[in-house]
């Protein structure tokens, strides 16, 4: 079993999670109340529309029944995942867990090239942003300093499924800049599968990625305003 070096040079940040109109925000440590990346996102009028439409087509029952499964699948793998690169992995935990095990097991040839951790499950905030987040972890990836983001699918997703990750990743990277000074130089984006198949989707970050996310943060304080001026 890979055993993970682990950096001590920044310390982890505090913030309280507050649930306001049904979406997450964060408490910063310099004051700001800021919404969650994730929310941000899947708020954009393009993913919706989307979801609705997917909603629509399978049926609402069959619909939120692979939400939760989804769910409940991405929760235990990540939970997994943070053990492991914490070397605290105890089988014993995971013995009625067969499907997250399984694509642990399948996902650890990629998981090993992760090395020098930082922080897992890090609290990020961004001033200028005015948006906040928990980050999977931060840690050099084949020895460069990397933004890594573990996701669970039933089987590989096409290039344009993974566009919003990358955007995701890259607002956790203007975070890490703004509250710690560290630059990462690639965006990691690790799929487990339940078909056995591992998809590693490596970039750099980008303007366009951070152009996105303004945007997506520009139409959600907007629906945001409108709701209670309304």
């Amino acid at each position: 079993m890979n055993i993970f070096n682990h950096v001590n040079e920044i310390l982890p940040i505090e913030m309280k999670a507050e649930m306001i109109d049904g979406k997450r925000y964060y408490v910063t440590p310099t004051g700001g109340k800021y919404p969650s990346i994730t929310t941000v996102i899947s708020n954009n009028s393009a993913k919706q529309a989307s979801l609705a439409k997917w909603r629509a087509r399978v049926g609402k029952e069959a619909a939120q029944a692979r939400t939760t499964r989804g769910c409940n699948r991405g929760t235990r793998y990540h939970k997994l995942v943070e053990d492991y690169i914490n070397n605290e992995l105890d089988t014993k935990k995971y013995k009625d867990m067969p499907l997250p095990w399984t694509m642990f097991h399948s996902s650890r040839k990629e998981l090993d090239n992760i090395n020098r951790v930082y922080l897992q499950e890090a609290a990020l905030y961004s001033d200028y942003l005015q948006i906040a987040g928990r980050v999977d972890c931060i840690a050099e990836y084949k020895g460069e300093l990397s933004i890594i983001d573990f996701k669970t699918a039933s089987e590989p997703k096409r290039e344009q499924y993974l566009y919003d990750y990358y955007v995701q990743e890259c607002g956790y990277a203007c975070m890490l800049r703004e509250v710690y000074g560290l630059s990462v130089k690639k965006l990691v984006t690790i799929v487990a599968c339940e078909n056995g198949d591992t998809q590693v989707s490596v970039v750099p970050p980008k303007k366009e990625y951070l152009l996105s996310l303004q945007a997506y943060i520009k139409e959600y304080q907007e629906k945001h305003a409108r709701k209670h001026r309304g």
